[in-house]
């Protein structure tokens, strides 16, 4: 199937024939149609399928045949919500490049910077907008962005927009938007949490689910070393002797850990910059351009960057940490062998990371093949597990240990009282 068969106006054709698209890929395939039939879509994909395409194409599309009715200046008709500055930015870009025959105008808004040039693009008028949560309900806040008149809606990365704690600021999004449009939900993932989530937004949606749940691509080759921590780094320098590794993405669990591992690659000769969430934009967006640009060989990462950055042609991707969460790992490695590209997965694992891995090969249903010849192989293979913090005396009349009895179990649960309170993990902000 080509572009031409999924009836595509003659703009997109254009577009998409200047990036070099010639054939859709299974969830474009799939998605287009029903998007431009206007019906919601429920979509199910592992990242780097093509899933960004999948819905900017029609949306654009659709904006071009129905024309703004609203008299004035342009008003907003199409919201893309996204978790991350990073994935806002590139689907900006996508909409930029498939859209740049046709008169339609877009706009990103993030946060982590000033606000001031967002807000003068806002005021000239946009057809499309992708922001981040926190600045998009700062600048509803201030009346500087309305949703009325809103006709296409996306939530992208929902599961991730979960895992970063957005699920309450969406659903406020959620409530500001007109009863009728057209709603499109893409997830990497469903769990329950999120399937709850896509039948509070859709409407007797159709589904698409290109590959299996949590599933790996094909053309990444995984290998797994089993190395002592305090081999990582040296490892990590004997594998990019390698002349062949051009590029590598590195993974680390930690901003410290990140910083760590380019100190020691810059002292060893080795081009690298760090993203994570203390860098400033202007810094992130840099170290991204410059490893694009091959300006930088190495690119050291928190999850931050596990998903929705499009680096053509990036060879290699090094998990120098294994995630703690199985998820992250299929989207940190959906970085390399993308669009049908070969790549290349390296993790290290070291004693106490082996229970990472057995979720991770759980998860993928595989198992990542190890590779035994090299020169610093696992040698101390006890996991040094840190002492329990001692538990805190009971609160009881008697002392004597028993819960049941204590004043603070027998409260009455109704009222203002302690038994009422509610704790819940302080959500991750850096895309405020």
């Amino acid at each position: 199937m080509s572009f031409e068969n999924l009836k595509l106006i003659d703009p997109i054709l254009k577009a998409l024939e200047s990036e070099g698209y010639t054939t859709p890929t299974p969830i474009q395939a799939k998605s287009i149609p029903i998007v431009l039939d206007r019906r919601d879509l429920l979509g199910c994909a592992q990242t780097g399928t093509g899933k960004t395409a999948a819905f900017a194409i029609p949306i654009i599309q659709l904006l071009c045949q129905n024309k703004n009715n609203i008299p004035g200046k342009r008003v907003i008709r199409a919201l893309i919500l996204t978790p991350t500055r990073e994935l806002a930015i590139q689907i900006a870009e996508s909409f930029e490049n498939y859209g740049k025959f046709t008169p339609l105008k877009y706009k990103v808004v993030f946060g982590g910077v000033s606000q001031f040039s967002q807000v003068e693009a806002l005021r000239n008028g946009v057809d499309v907008l992708i922001a981040t949560p926190g600045r998009l309900l700062d600048l509803m806040g201030q009346n500087i962005i309305s949703l009325k008149h809103i006709e296409y809606f996306v939530l992208d990365e929902a599961d991730r927009m979960l895992d970063m704690g957005f699920v309450h600021d969406v659903k406020k999004v959620i409530m500001k938007l007109p009863t009728v449009r057209q709603s499109l939900f893409f997830s990497a993932t469903m769990p329950p949490a999120i399937v709850e989530l896509s039948n509070t937004i859709l409407r007797n949606p159709l589904k698409v689910e290109v590959t299996p749940v949590s599933s790996t691509a094909n053309t990444i080759k995984q290998v797994v070393y089993f190395v002592d921590k305090d081999n990582k780094k040296a490892l990590l320098l004997d594998i990019l002797k390698d002349t062949n590794i051009e590029r590598a993405l590195v993974f680390t669990r930690t901003k410290h850990g990140a910083d760590k591992v380019v100190k020691d690659l810059i002292k060893a000769g080795i081009s690298s910059l760090a993203i994570h969430g203390n860098k400033s934009q202007n810094a992130r967006q840099t170290a991204l351009s410059n490893f694009k640009n091959k300006v930088t060989r190495i690119l050291v990462a928190t999850d931050i960057a596990a998903r929705g950055i499009d680096i053509d042609e990036l060879s290699h991707v090094i998990n120098y940490e294994l995630p703690n969460i199985p998820e992250s790992y299929v989207h940190r490695i959906g970085r390399t062998g993308r669009a049908g590209a070969s790549g290349i997965a390296i993790a290290f694992c070291d004693a106490e990371e082996k229970e990472y891995l057995r979720d991770i090969q759980k998860l993928i249903g595989k198992l990542v093949p190890v590779i035994d010849n090299h020169p610093y192989p696992l040698m101390n293979h006890t996991v040094v597990k840190k002492a329990a913090k001692p538990q805190r005396p009971p609160r009881n009349q008697e002392g004597t240990g028993n819960r049941e009895s204590s004043p603070r179990s027998a409260a009455p649960k109704t009222g203002a009282t302690n038994s009422n309170k509610k704790y819940s993990w302080k959500k991750n902000t850096y895309d405020r």
